[in-house]
């Protein structure tokens, strides 16, 4: 396991393109023994639409037809993943609410299928996905592939949300000073200025100033939405 480990990561220190970074996972899940491969990574922002990213080797008819259906919002897999960084082993029963999809999904030959979530300090949910159409998923395959699994699902979030988590998100990278955390924090448990002043034993025009440069540091309009961005994102 450990050379398996520092092969892929030495393969993928120099990658700086995602979907070269994506042919390289498609060649990590063919030598465990599956046709397809899928990754798809969700933002933490912004809150009422988060930025998502998706990638996959399935069919392209299949493709489309889950994006023209948009099974993305029903999909049980991705719904288990928002919630659990357990395995997500494909079954009738994980599919029983949307037979549809699963009848549809079978059809195209993506029978047997296991998902993996991860999910980062950024505030960043990722789901890998290996799937085949042959050869069901046995429990002796799970013990003895389950943790490179794991470990390929943790290798591929983090290396794709290095790469496009700076794009979806420029404000992942901000860097805070203390003070602007201090401020901030204090802000998101519903602190006033003049409160904060007080309990730092400075200004409130000091405050005040932290506050602004927060504000512009994160692109947002009001304190509120600060607090909130710099705590989904894990600055503060």
């Amino acid at each position: 396991m450990r050379n398996w480990q520092e092969d892929q990561l030495q393969a993928l220190q120099t990658i700086e393109c995602e979907k070269q970074l994506f042919k390289t996972f498609i060649s990590f899940s063919e030598e465990l023994g599956f046709d397809h491969c899928a990754y798809g990574l969700r933002l933490a922002l912004p809150i009422t639409n988060p930025k998502t990213y998706l990638v996959n080797n399935y069919p392209t008819a299949w493709q489309t037809q889950y994006q023209d259906n948009h099974y993305i919002d029903i999909d049980p897999t991705v719904q288990r993943a928002m919630h659990s960084i357990l395995p997500i082993p494909w079954t009738d029963e994980l599919f029983s609410a949307t037979p549809e999809l699963w009848e549809s999904a079978k059809s195209f030959g993506l029978r047997y299928g296991w998902g993996q979530s991860i999910r980062d300090c950024n505030g960043a949910i990722g789901l890998m996905t290996l799937a085949r159409s042959k050869e069901a998923i046995s429990s002796s395959e799970i013990a003895a592939k389950g943790l490179k699994i794991i470990w390929l699902a943790q290798i591929c979030h983090l290396a794709m949300s290095r790469l496009l988590t700076s794009k979806l998100a420029p404000e992942a990278n901000v860097i805070l000073t203390a003070r602007e955390q201090e401020v901030l924090r204090w802000t998101a448990d519903g602190k006033t200025s003049h409160e904060i002043s007080c309990i730092l034993n400075i200004k409130e025009r000091t405050v005040n100033f932290h506050v602004n440069n927060t504000l512009t540091k994160l692109n947002t309009t009001n304190k509120t939405a600060a607090a909130i961005k710099a705590s989904l994102l894990g600055l503060i």
